[in-house]
């Protein structure tokens, strides 16, 4: 069968049931997460797949060959986890890592129209301008998020569509990152015979896997604990407020027991998964841990309270950060919903009852299959490690809505970001790597 006969077949399927795949290239895992909506508009998650992630540090792509492998791997596990009835054609990725930056910035438009109303085409207009913002060089707008406007001086307005007024003025909250790390994730895409519909932010898309809208509402912040870094999102008013990242993660804790304990990695990464606690005060001092010693050494022994202030004395070291971040937001007084801790690093016993002891903050842990149609593999599903995962696939619904919504006769296939329409950084990469992909795969199309 002609090979791009077999490919708009597989979209074509995609399209009719609405299926939506999300790829999260983390620094200890690639997970791939496969959802479509059931008769009631829930998202079902129908198949799934992880593998080591081995060309990634801190979230950032640092070996293409390697990642392009585990991409790979877990694609592969992910469609045999439908026993070989699913190929997957294109995916929503995840970006995060500790080069991406996020700033506060007031803007002020004059509207064109005096006399008139304000038009969602005057919004798109403003917004599109910070995007045109002078950055650093190799920095780039990632994201402009919009927060309150101000119309002709009446501060406070959320939807300024229909209003009239002459002078339009707005808050905004300003992500950015590396042109370079995007690229990169761009090529290790493509290089796995994929196509990237959108690439979205990890923490914003963990916040819509694991807080209620309430919670954003309210005031809240999601703390998600990755393999490489610690991803910050603030949220009040239903409305992101502040996004920061932390260079420490999982991995660091790992590091200290690897080095406390004088053991290899890998006997270190167990030791932090099956005992590893984050409050010393409620581990044991009479339970003995027996390490294996290598190459026919004798082994070691370290008991769990000594494990447990280990891993707290690093993770007070998080947290504390993670105070510094909700206190620089300027918001620390208005979050009433307290933490979220999500993430691989939410595993650890007691984390919770440390996040409150340091911040003083009610904290609990979140889980991703809050939001998710009742099905059989649901409880498999429950573990914060997908966070990030399954957060992808809902943003990818969230997408497909906003398309359709925006024109019934775009003529993207559903689910693509359409550029002329959207804007913004990201879809410049897509097509600034456009050529790049049609070089990979001329050899395919001959």
């Amino acid at each position: 069968m002609d090979k791009s006969f077999a490919e708009k077949e597989v979209i074509n399927e995609q399209k009719k049931s609405e299926i939506v795949v999300g790829l999260d290239i983390g620094t200890t895992k690639i997970a791939c997460f496969v959802g479509r909506k059931n008769e009631h508009g829930k998202i079902e998650i129908i198949a799934k797949g992880k593998s080591l992630s081995l060309g990634v540090g801190r979230g950032v792509v640092e070996n293409i060959d390697k990642t392009v492998d585990s991409i790979l791997s877990a694609i592969k596990l992910t469609e045999k986890d439908q026993e070989g009835r699913l190929k997957i054609a294109s995916v929503y990725v995840g970006i995060a890592g500790q080069h991406i930056k996020s700033m506060q910035h007031r803007g002020i438009y004059n509207r064109k129209d005096r006399d008139g109303e304000i038009s969602q085409k005057d919004i798109d207009s403003f917004i599109e301008e910070m995007y045109n913002m002078v950055m650093s060089p190799g920095e780039e707008i990632i994201t402009v998020i919009p927060q309150e406007y101000i119309v002709d001086n009446l501060n406070d307005i959320k939807e300024p569509v229909g209003m009239p007024g002459r002078r339009l003025e707005a808050n905004f909250h300003i992500i950015t990152g590396q042109v370079h790390n995007v690229i990169n994730i761009r090529k290790c895409v493509d290089r796995a015979g994929l196509k990237i519909k959108d690439i979205i932010l990890e923490p914003i898309a963990s916040a819509d896997a694991v807080l209620s809208d309430e919670e954003k509402e309210a005031g809240v912040v999601l703390v998600d604990i990755g393999g490489g870094t610690t991803d910050i999102a603030i949220f009040h008013n239903g409305i992101i407020r502040h996004t920061a990242v932390i260079p420490f993660g999982g991995n660091i804790i790992t590091q200290d027991i690897r080095e406390g304990c004088k053991i290899l990695q890998n006997p270190a990464e167990s030791l932090k998964v099956e005992f590893g606690c984050a409050l010393a005060t409620e581990a044991k001092d009479n339970e003995i841990i027996c390490i294996p010693g290598i190459n026919g050494r004798n082994n070691k022994e370290i008991t769990k309270k000594n494990l447990a202030h280990i891993i707290q004395a690093r993770m007070e070291e998080i947290i504390e950060l993670v105070e510094y971040e909700i206190k620089n937001s300027g918001y620390h007084k208005k979050l009433n919903c307290g933490i979220v801790v999500t993430g691989g690093g939410a595993q650890l016993k007691h984390l919770p009852q440390l996040f409150e002891f340091i911040t003083g903050m009610d904290t609990r842990i979140g889980y991703p299959n809050e939001h998710l149609a009742n099905t059989n593999n649901l409880t498999e599903l429950a573990s914060p490690i997908y966070s990030t995962g399954i957060g992808l696939v809902m943003k990818g619904f969230e997408t497909i809505k906003e398309n359709v919504s925006m024109s019934e006769n775009d003529d993207t296939i559903r689910g693509h970001s359409n550029p002329e329409k959207r804007g913004g950084f990201f879809d410049k990469i897509l097509k600034s790597t456009r050529d790049f992909t049609k070089e990979f795969f001329s050899d395919d199309n001959d």
